[in-house]
């Protein structure tokens, strides 16, 4: 009888997390694609922005880089005020904000600036494009960690992985879509209107972060209590999976208050990874389709461009999510992110050699997105496995804003190296291989970072 009763809970459980998974999930799914859209468009305005408006390389990578600059600034506080103030009316906040600065990148070659722009050394779009994108990033900042934090009021330990795979596989799929995409809107829509190809670009890229922002203000519950579509006995179901979770943390020196989750070394330890996860991802990301274009694409052929980058996406969108999977599966964590990190070291040492053969390249752009991303998805289940309260709201912001400067200095690495030698890149990716193998290194050996024995969720 107990057995049967036991058989019962199970399925009524994993009934329950379908429910949940189905109700948001795909719903943070299409904001993260949102966001990814107005975060990495630049990529492909670069094609053809930077030779309008006289943007060197440098100047790129630099600018592209610069979001993560106003990401760090604003994250920790940003993520605060959402435990605040609730999920729902600041992750809004945050989309529409981001999608009106996006779609202020169509006029970065018409502000002008007076003297302010010169006094920087600076011409007046080269000013603009630094301008926008740090603003971009500072109203960006806690949509991610925010997103993280949120998925820890409704999943225990041993579903998150899976969970933030799934919200995570955006970012592939942002590129799967985004890039045909954006290749066909400025190959096609150039001329409209007596716009540009990338200004329309912006424009149009912006639209669903705008719109998304008011359908989450509209629908999302701020957590298992304010949904209106759970059932009461539902909701204390939940609530004690994760009271049971929490009493979990307790044997890996759980961490709860503002000031716990800097005083911890493994905070900082576990941001100095992520920081090599976001140079390896970001500095492949921005500058993808410059490297596949310079495989002799012609100019102006930007749905090329866009189809051919859908190659390693589309193989990292799932392999990001098996591997999350397989890691719920085994409870296992720490060696997930660290052979993630090291598969894009692989990938990063193939590309230097061969950054313009056409097969070999787009191998190694496989390797750097599919070990980048696979080890991001993991990634996320080390902090949340001690941090709880408001130590987890700003650990994990902290986390992510130190780690997310990577962000910064990988386009920013490549475009100075370039800059430097004609276009050639070989030496900042021999440093990012060295990077990710760092970050591979410091994850196997840091302690208390996962439990020994997490419980083998059900299927969803």
């Amino acid at each position: 009888m107990a057995e049967r009763a036991t058989g019962e809970d199970a399925l009524a459980e994993g009934a329950l997390y379908s429910k949940v998974v189905r109700r948001l999930i795909p719903l943070l799914f299409i904001c993260y694609i949102a966001c990814f859209l107005d975060r990495v468009n630049v990529g492909f305005a670069k094609l053809q922005m930077a030779p309008d408006l006289a943007l060197s390389d440098a100047v790129y990578g630099f600018g592209a880089g610069v979001f993560f600059i106003g990401y760090f600034i604003f994250e920790v506080p940003s993520n605060l005020v959402l435990q605040k103030i609730g999920a729902r009316v600041w992750i809004a906040r945050i989309m529409v904000t981001w999608g009106l600065i996006s779609a202020g990148f169509m006029f970065t070659g018409d502000i002008r600036w007076g003297g302010l722009a010169q006094s920087f050394g600076l011409t007046d779009p080269e000013f603009t494009f630094y301008f926008l994108r740090f603003l971009l990033g500072a109203a960006e900042a806690g949509f991610f960690p925010g997103v993280i934090l949120y998925l820890t009021y409704w999943f225990p330990a041993a579903r998150r992985a899976q969970m933030v795979g799934w919200f995570m596989s955006a970012i592939a799929a942002s590129n799967v879509l985004g890039a045909p995409i954006s290749g066909a809107i400025m190959q096609y829509f150039d001329g409209v209107g007596a716009w540009r190809g990338w200004q329309w670009l912006f424009l149009l890229e912006a639209l669903p972060s705008i719109v998304m922002g008011v359908v989450i203000f509209a629908v999302l519950p701020d957590g298992p209590r304010s949904a209106r579509w759970l059932a009461e006995e539902e909701k204390v179901r939940l609530a004690a999976a994760l009271e049971a979770d929490e009493a979990g943390k307790h044997a890996l020196g759980r961490r709860h208050s503002f000031l716990d989750a800097f005083a911890d070394f493994r905070v900082w330890a576990l941001a100095l990874v992520y920081f090599c996860i976001a140079g390896s991802f970001y500095a492949v990301n921005f500058w993808m389709p410059t490297i596949v274009q310079e495989l002799g694409i012609p100019r102006g052929d930007f749905l090329r461009v866009g189809l051919i980058t859908v190659i390693p996406w589309g193989i990292a969108a799932v392999a990001m999510v098996l591997w999350s999977k397989h890691s719920d599966r085994t409870g296992e964590r720490r060696w997930h992110v660290a052979g993630g990190l090291l598969v894009a070291m692989a990938g990063f040492g193939l590309l230097m050699p061969w950054s313009h053969d056409p097969i070999l390249s787009i191998v190694a752009l496989t390797l750097v997105t599919v070990g980048s991303l696979s080890a991001v998805v993991t990634f996320w289940s080390l902090p949340t496995a001690f941090l709880t309260g408001t130590a987890a709201a700003a650990g994990i912001a902290w986390i992510n804003s130190i780690g997310n400067l990577g962000g910064h200095f990988g386009p920013d690495l490549i475009g100075r190296i370039r800059e430097a030698n004609n276009g050639a890149a070989g030496a900042a990716f021999l440093t990012l291989g060295a990077i990710a193998l760092l970050g591979a290194l410091i994850t196997i050996v840091l302690p208390k970072t996962q439990a020994t024995l997490e419980r083998k969720p059900a299927a969803t």
